[in-house]
């Protein structure tokens, strides 16, 4: 029995929650490997890194296989190696099966988002581009929000710190696999032809928009770089709170903010959501320099609230200017080129802050990270304007076009 369009929709939006549940994962357990094992940043922030770094090469070889074989086979393939990887951390005796983990949640998440994206414009109607970009990055805020809120506590209140919250991660796996293996079967375009391993496609007649949705991503998933694998760090070495609860929960407003105006903000041409959204980001990086630099709790709530709100507006509009433009029988492989400079981009990020952070300090590799974060959203909002006319120049009578990216 297959499921209808409308669980289909939710079932493929699950799917991107749970990549990004897999992403944070072990963000609130940092602190645990640096004093189990005695680790430096750069080891724990590698920790992190080795998953994009492994997800990208997946992406650029099976970036277009389920625009040939199916969403649904593409996402179960995806999903086992995600559970693979969790149950790796739950018995990780050393550091060891804690990256052979990381690579496997990289393979799991490289095979599965850009097909479950692909499927939330497919099963989202007559508007599926704008509720796929909405619903990604509502559904992806929500499992990093239940990634560090929920491992917080099990870190902090439950026996087995180390590994019990990734249990509950292959548990949870299990449970979306077995709503996707009810999607109804993906039809081919006979114009996507045989299947072969090729580079992800950037569409030639639509350079502009996907180069500016691209530096979108690619901008908030440098910016999630810093509160996944330096955010509990920062909290307790700088903000100085002593509680994981307490930090995976702060951690988890940033995530609560980034669905909430991704909700809110739904309706936003993409265009306008990567000219505010860089903005947003700048004031939210600004409060986490401060928060670092003056110990402030305050602060590093609303960093993280303002700042979530500035991924927010950057990757839902930066996606909804690519999945609006990419012809259907390419979606797929269009996606992961927008998701590999992404994930490329979170990876220099990552190792980036935590080579500064080990050798001159967290509140260093903040001040020096910061500003090479905003000129890549900043970038998306400059490409996103080019060439765009002034208003006046339209004569009253010709009727306006919708805004670049935006679904009529």
């Amino acid at each position: 029995m297959s499921l209808g369009r409308r669980a289909s929709f939710f079932t493929a939006a699950s799917v991107a929650g749970l990549a990004l549940w897999a992403s944070g994962a072990p963000t609130v357990v940092y602190p645990l490997y640096a004093a189990e094992w005695t680790v430096p940043p750069t080891v724990t922030t590698a920790i992190f890194a080795v998953y994009p770094i492994v997800l990208v090469p997946v992406l650029i070889v099976f970036g277009n296989l389920s625009d040939v074989i199916g969403r649904r086979a593409v996402i179960l393939m995806g999903l086992a190696a995600v559970g693979a990887g969790a149950i790796a951390f739950a018995v990780a005796p050393d550091l060891t099966w804690i990256f052979v983990g990381r690579v496997l949640m990289g393979v799991g998440v490289g095979l599965s988002l850009s097909p479950a994206t692909a499927a939330m414009v497919e099963f989202g109607g007559l508007d599926g581009a704008t509720r796929a970009s909405t619903a990604t990055t509502a559904s992806t805020a929500t499992g990093l929000a239940l990634s560090t809120i929920l491992g917080g506590f099990l870190v902090q209140y439950a026996p087995d710190p180390l590994h019990l919250s990734f249990w509950v991660l292959a548990a949870v796996t299990v449970v979306v696999a077995a709503f996707v293996a009810a999607l109804p079967r993906h039809t081919r375009d006979e114009a996507s032809g045989p299947w072969r391993p090729r580079l992800p496609r950037m569409p030639r007649a639509e350079r502009r928009p996907f180069i500016a949705g691209t530096l979108g991503i690619s901008a908030a998933y440098a910016m999630g770089a810093i509160f996944l694998a330096l955010g509990a760090q920062i909290a307790r070495d700088l903000v100085r709170t002593t509680d994981a609860f307490v930090d995976g929960a702060i951690i988890a407003l940033s995530a609560a903010s980034i669905g909430v105006v991704a909700i809110l903000a739904r309706r936003m041409p993409p265009r306008l959501a990567v000219t505010i959204g860089p903005g947003l980001a700048v004031a939210g990086l600004g409060l986490l320099v401060f928060a670092g630099a003056a110990h402030s709790l305050p602060a590093f709530i609303a960093a993280s609230l303002v700042a979530g709100g500035g991924y927010s507006l950057m990757f839902s509009g930066g996606l909804g200017l690519i999945t609006s433009t990419a012809p259907a029988h390419e979606r797929a492989a269009v996606i992961s080129a927008a998701y590999v400079v992404g994930y490329l981009v979170q990876a220099l990020a990552a190792f980036g802050l935590g080579a500064l952070a080990t050798a001159s300090g967290l509140q260093f590799a903040l001040e020096a990270g910061v500003p090479l974060i905003l000129a890549i959203g900043v970038g998306a909002l400059v490409v996103a304007n080019l060439g765009r006319r002034p208003a006046a120049s339209v004569a009253p009578s010709t009727p306006l076009a919708a805004p670049e990216g935006t679904p009529s």
